[in-house]
């Protein structure tokens, strides 16, 4: 197994954790803006847990995009749906997505009501998840083209 090889499938991996970590995180807000609960330090863990391993997935996926044979920088890299998905698309749209993440914590910790704060994270997390979805299924797309 070579770098490229353990990198992708850590990548690969790593997204599973990730997941679920947001589907917990998004209830948990949710359930908590929707039924006035009071925000926790579980909440508050949970949050930073989710935002600390989107950082760390991004940190995998930089080094994943300079070993990946599939990112090119070429005339016919905008022309190749494949090349242009792994070249731009994809980090982009999740550059975008952990920009959210992060302003959605980043809010949620400067309020103080307990609802306010569910709300921030339910709104910022879920966008930012379904950002990563729509990504990830136009990337599936593009490659079965």
């Amino acid at each position: 197994m070579n770098a490229y090889t353990f990198v992708q499938h850590l990548h690969s991996g790593f997204r599973y954790i990730i997941l679920v970590l947001f589907i917990y995180t998004i209830l948990m807000a949710f359930i908590g803006w929707l039924s006035g609960r009071p925000y926790t330090n579980r909440n508050r863990i949970s949050n930073l847990v989710a935002m600390i391993s989107a950082h760390t997935q991004l940190l995998i996926g930089i080094v994943l995009y300079f070993l990946s044979p599939l990112v090119a920088f070429n005339s016919t890299t905008m022309k190749d749906p494949v090349t242009r998905y792994f070249t731009v698309e994809h980090w982009v749209m999740m550059l975008i997505a952990l920009v959210l993440i992060t302003i959605g914590h980043s809010k949620s910790k400067k309020l103080v009501l307990p609802e306010a704060k569910h709300k921030t994270i339910a709104l910022f997390y879920t966008i930012a998840l379904l950002i990563i979805i729509g990504t990830l299924a136009a990337g599936k797309i593009s490659i079965l083209k």
